[in-house]
């Protein structure tokens, strides 16, 4: 089939803004090093040009790790519409193990997403229910608890749900790996297994898909992905969206999904065509024989499904993803459950950053240098907030006690820096805007990153040093407004970079130089107090 000329010059054209974007940005990199080693400062300026020059670094070297994905999907592909995926006929039906884990999740969450698997049109099908929940723990409701454990058993014999129980251990990951060992006849102490489902397999599942306790997937789930698996026996999982079910009903959840819509457009299918793509937890399909051949799940991390994605990888096995919605569930609905979510994930894949930086170092060669760079970049996404702090302290230091000094000569900033700045935010926003997404849409789910720093930040800390944190789920139920001295870090902020926006206009009115320094960074400060002001947006959950 040919392609439209329109659309192949339209492509050409944005190869070249991409390559030129990633020049400015190496260029920009490259004289702001050079400035910090051959300028004379004061020694607290050096320490503050370190940081800043670190932040720097970061925004640069993601933006080029996105503009990568954007070359790559562009060279195989030709253009940024999503293509669609067809769902074929398969001439058989390899045994499927639809999973779900859960950890006293409400009965009404969990009794939904089960019925949504027996209207899975794939008819060798067979559903179990890992009930994970806790009913030996210290000060709990026993009378509670026990309704609860009944209340699962009623609702698997119902439907005609497999019901599988063990001793405590791992959380989800433990739980996974637990019901894997059953399955291939390894019992253990604590097992605990009710056949309520209407048929038994006739041989192992070849494949197990692994859903959360609130993603209800659409009838048609499974073709296209067993399709794919079959046809190369080296994939050890695929990786589909996942996509908020009251995106349209509630702000935090809305803009949570826009955030995570910037990661599973151009981000992921970026590392699948690169053979880099990582498992997310939930409406994925993995090998069984990919799984027992890496030990099953990573269970060191609160985040293991990113985990188990470097085991298949160092080991050789491919993974893939399928951009298209075929499952939706619930997003968090109000900023302390959004904080509790990120700060699960931050914590997990910083943590796992350690680890990756020593195989790295030990085993070079395991990987591709392009495999590397990908998880490179995956893993530090969570410094983000420790950088967001750098630039918003930044402008208030100078205009209140010109530190650093350099920002006094702002000639070079605007050179380099401006050019580089403008042609990414609007490569960034033209490229989503071929996905169907508008403007207002992408900034409601940058500002909620970005008032979530003070998260990352302590996620970050508590990650580099190996806490590995305890595994929670995500309230589902309700949003609930936080008390202002919850916030107070964006509210410090907020205050501080308010404070700055007067003083710099005093300077700018009474000493009037250096104005271009002073414009710019009142400039800075302004902008940050506009994203700090939003968290009381944020933190109003109730229904839009």
């Amino acid at each position: 089939m040919k392609t439209d000329p329109f659309i192949k010059n339209t492509s050409r054209f944005v190869l070249i803004l991409i390559a030129l974007c990633i020049l400015l940005a190496v260029l920009y990199l490259m004289v702001r090093t050079i400035l910090f080693i051959v300028m004379d400062y004061h020694w607290y300026e050096k320490g503050l040009a370190v940081l800043l020059l670190f932040a720097e670094t970061f925004i640069v070297f993601h933006g080029v790790g996105y503009f990568l994905e954007l070359y790559h999907l562009l060279i195989h592909q030709k253009t940024f519409v999503r293509s669609e995926i067809s769902h074929p006929s398969l001439d058989t039906y390899p045994p499927v193990a639809i999973v779900v884990s859960s950890y006293n999740e409400p009965l009404k969450v969990v009794e939904d997403t089960i019925i949504s698997f027996y209207n899975l049109s794939y008819p060798n099908k067979h559903i179990y229910f890992l009930d994970d929940t806790r009913y030996d723990l210290p000060g709990q409701n026993t009378e509670a608890m026990e309704s609860y454990r009944q209340s699962i058993d009623d609702m698997c014999r119902r439907i005609g749900v497999n019901l599988f129980r063990r001793k405590w251990r791992g959380a989800k990951a433990g739980m996974i790996n637990d019901f894997l060992e059953f399955t291939e006849g390894h019992y253990q102490e604590g097992f605990e297994f009710y056949n309520y489902g209407e048929q038994k397999p006739e041989e192992k599942e070849r494949y197990i898909v692994v859903f959360d306790a609130d993603q209800n997937p659409l009838p048609v789930f499974l073709e296209s992905l067993v399709f794919a698996m079959e046809a190369d026996s080296n994939l050890a999982f695929i990786q589909t969206p996942q996509y908020y079910t009251n995106f349209e009903s509630n702000r935090i959840a809305k803009a949570a999904g826009l955030q995570q819509a910037v990661f599973y457009e151009y981000i992921c299918e970026g590392k699948s065509l690169k053979d880099a793509m990582f498992c997310c937890g939930t409406n994925v399909i993995f090998r069984r024989k990919a799984l027992l051949d890496v030990g099953g799940f990573d269970e060191t991390s609160v985040t293991e499904d990113f985990a188990t994605s470097l085991k298949f990888h160092l080991k050789g096995w491919r993974s893939a993803y399928m951009n298209k919605v075929l499952a939706f569930g619930m997003g968090p609905e109000d900023l302390g459950g959004y904080f509790k979510q990120q700060f699960r994930w931050a914590l997990g894949t910083v943590g796992l950053f350690r680890q990756i930086l020593a195989f790295c170092f030990h085993h070079p060669r395991q990987m591709t240098l392009v495999k590397w760079w990908e998880y490179f970049l995956s893993s530090t996404h969570y410094f983000i907030g420790l950088v967001y702090l750098i630039l918003m302290v930044c402008p208030i230091l100078y205009l209140f006690f010109d530190v650093p000094s350099y920002f006094a000569y702002p000639e070079i900033y605007i050179l380099f820096f401006i050019p580089y700045f403008v042609l990414t935010i609007t490569i960034f926003f033209w490229t989503l805007r071929q996905r169907q997404y508008s403007f207002k849409e992408l900034i409601q789910g940058q500002l909620l990153m970005a008032i979530t720093f003070p998260v990352y930040i302590k996620a970050a800390i508590l990650g580099l040093f190996g806490f590995k944190g305890k595994f929670g789920i995500t309230p589902k139920e309700g949003g609930v407004s936080l008390p202002l001295q919850a916030l107070w870090p964006q509210l410090s902020l907020a205050a501080m970079t308010f404070s700055a926006v007067i003083w710099g206009i005093n300077r700018l009115v009474y000493e009037r130089e250096p104005i271009w320094a002073l414009i710019v960074n009142i400039f800075w400060c302004l902008y940050h107090f506009l994203i700090l002001f939003s968290v009381f947006y944020f933190n109003t959950p109730e229904k839009e």
